[in-house]
């Protein structure tokens, strides 16, 4: 998926802005960091994944007891992953780019290490110019 198909699917979902937010490969994406993603992975609020679960959507419990809700083909909502530290981005909410470092490093992944130098480089690149 690129840009713009994450900001159509993003755009036709149901939730309240405030309910979830952007993270991981998307939020790369929306970012300029990447050209596309694979599926688009969201933080969520308890009260989404209370309803989104109610709703009969396939749940996956982990073991700190927060839930990934398989909501469609290729959108997984991941309950107070990171929360409040989004901003908008396009309209969009999406994590915020020391949010997403943060995110990307408690991952831990051999793949994520790519990801971890482009955000780097950006968040220097971004105070360099407000000096």
């Amino acid at each position: 998926m690129n840009k713009q198909d994450i900001l159509q699917i993003l755009g036709a979902l149901p939730f309240d802005k405030g309910a979830y937010w952007l993270v991981a490969g998307g939020a790369m994406v929306l970012y300029g960091l990447r050209e596309e993603t694979s599926d688009i992975d969201l933080g969520c609020t308890k009260k989404l994944a209370d309803e989104l679960e109610r709703q009969g959507h396939r749940v996956i419990r982990w073991e700190d007891g927060t839930r990934q809700i398989c909501y469609g083909p290729g959108i997984d909502l991941f309950e107070n992953w990171f929360p409040g530290q989004s901003q908008l981005v396009e309209n969009i909410p999406v994590l915020s780019l020391g949010g997403l470092l943060a995110m990307k490093k408690s991952l831990g992944r051999e793949k994520d290490k790519a990801d971890i130098r482009r955000i780097e480089d950006l968040l220097r690149t971004s105070r360099q110019t407000q000096d």
